[in-house]
């Protein structure tokens, strides 16, 4: 196997800095949170070019009481940790997904993991839509911007977004997208919608 010689020709200055720059591409940091069972992993799992990384555990009887089940007959595994996705925009954009847990015992974890990250997506779930409300405080108190996913389980839309935005009290300038985390368009499109708010509050910043 040839390898590059690491030999520098006489009277050449290597700058492997210069080298790289060109072609690193750039890396954005988003993370997807929400509430227990809301479709955090789901989503990064339809839209990831990659195999994501789950950190998922099966659910024992140590959850009984800790965790709240109600409404969630059929789930069966929680994230411990986080869930990891990427998005090759360009040669010049890469997106990184950073799925939060969602149980109230792992969000400590939340501190170290909003570290980087340029803005957020917020997944609820209408049938619960208080299991979101932790996530939408902790980035408005952090000034990060976020869109807010309702993913429509099943396809059923039972509220409107006007209903769905005064019971979260959003602010009027969050977007709200809805959508199904298992569709791969429907993901692809509120990340779009990350990413458009995100350059408008960039726009509004600098003016």
């Amino acid at each position: 196997m040839d390898y590059a010689s690491s030999e520098h020709a006489p009277g050449r200055t290597w700058d492997h800095t210069a080298d790289h720059a060109d072609t690193a591409p750039l890396a954005v940091k988003i993370l997807i949170a929400g509430g227990f069972g809301v479709g955090k992993t789901t989503l990064v799992g339809s839209v990831s070019e990659v195999a994501p990384l789950h950190t998922e555990e099966y659910l024992t009887r140590a959850s009984v009481g800790v965790d709240d089940l109600e409404g969630l007959n059929s789930k069966f595994t929680t994230t411990v940790a986080l869930d990891f996705g990427r998005i090759t925009i360009s040669a010049e954009l890469v997106v990184y997904l950073f799925g939060t847990p969602g149980q109230e015992r792992f969000w400590f974890m939340w501190n170290d993991l909003v570290n980087g990250a340029m803005g957020a997506v917020v997944l609820v779930d209408t049938r619960r839509l208080e299991s979101s409300f932790a996530s939408i405080d902790f980035f408005e108190s952090r000034g990060i911007p976020f869109v807010v996913g309702v993913n429509c389980f099943h396809g059923v839309r039972d509220r409107t977004t006007e209903e769905i935005r005064a019971a979260l009290a959003l602010d009027p300038q969050v977007p709200l997208v809805l959508c199904d985390a298992r569709d791969r368009t429907d993901s692809r499109d509120v990340l779009l919608a990350l990413v458009e708010h995100l350059m408008t509050s960039q726009s509004t910043t600098s003016l």
